[in-house]
């Protein structure tokens, strides 16, 4: 079942799921799902949740939700250990936060085209840690949902853990 964390819906089923259909089975982006992220979840994982709650608010703003769903999906598409990156880094290296969305943007273009609207969404999603700001209330939208999106991953599992005790404990 492909969901979002915090939703019970089966994604597959919904109009989102038309807007990335042709890309969510690509075995590039298979690898994410190997990949730990914000300790609780996998970056594949994150990606589905940055896209499917970007573009329900990019669709209740008539913004253009399709581009949100497709950047969201790809604004983390990388590969290489975040911990392992910091720890090697080299003077003059571009820090994770600036390096990995223009990984990202690039991955991304080679796997698809994208329109500017998708670059500047993924490239820019770290902001207001990185800069240019972005230049588009999309990518404002998926940069603010990403942040949301990592507190919720690394909260829930942490809430559930606790009720789970409590319920035992009784």
């Amino acid at each position: 079942m492909l969901s979002a964390i915090g939703s019970r819906k089966e994604l597959t089923l919904t109009d989102y799921y038309n807007c990335i259909s042709d890309i969510i089975d690509c075995h590039q982006l298979e690898k994410l799902k190997e990949i730990t992220h914000h300790i609780n979840t996998t970056r594949f994982q994150h990606c589905i949740n940055v896209s499917y709650y970007g573009y329900l608010l990019c669709r209740k703003l008539n913004l253009n939700a399709r581009s949100a769903a497709r950047a969201g999906l790809l604004h983390d598409f990388f590969y290489y250990d975040r911990k392992e990156y910091n720890s090697l880094k080299v003077k003059g290296q571009p820090s994770h936060s600036r390096m990995h969305p223009l990984m990202a943007s690039e991955y991304a273009a080679k796997l698809i085209p994208i329109t500017e609207l998708e670059r500047d969404i993924i490239e820019k999603h770290m902001w207001p840690v990185t800069r240019p700001l972005p230049s588009y209330m999309e990518s404002y939208i998926i940069t603010f949902v990403d942040k949301y999106c990592a507190v919720l991953e690394f909260c829930i599992p942490k809430l559930q853990k606790a009720i789970s005790g409590i319920r035992q404990s009784n």
